[in-house]
């Protein structure tokens, strides 16, 4: 027997407005029912995968995540970091190397961590 992940939980202080900034991120459509002020949860529906849930919460958030997502752009890095940042996100530390390997570490606008990745051609233009 085994548990399946049903969705990824992300509390936050307006949850419409959030789960807007991540379908812009994604590509993917909120839930048909979802409307601006809705209180409790937000769905953003992804292609594969579990489901983003959105949920107003009264506490601001105060420290680090200890869970965070890790996104694989289909263009490269550096133009999914810029793409990123015209939504809204905030840089948050640099742990990109000159052989072009590593990450980004971005937060989203209620200040949640997030990683991006190298995309597979970013990968591909550095194999050996």
């Amino acid at each position: 027997m085994v548990s399946v992940v049903q969705n990824v939980a992300i509390d936050c202080a307006d949850a419409y407005r959030l789960a807007r900034f991540w379908s812009e991120v994604t590509g993917r459509p909120l839930h048909p029912e979802d409307r601006p002020g809705d209180p409790e949860t937000q769905v953003l529906l992804l292609a594969d995968g579990p489901v983003l849930h959105f949920n107003q919460v009264p506490e601001p958030k105060q420290v680090k995540n200890r869970l965070h997502l890790c996104l694989r752009p289909e263009t490269s890095r550096d133009q999914e970091v810029e793409r990123l940042l015209g939504l809204g996100a905030t840089f948050v530390a640099d742990h990109r190397n000159p052989d072009g390997s590593g990450w980004a570490v971005l937060a989203d606008p209620e200040g949640n961590e997030f990683c991006v990745l190298r995309s597979d051609s970013d990968r591909a233009a550095t194999a050996s």
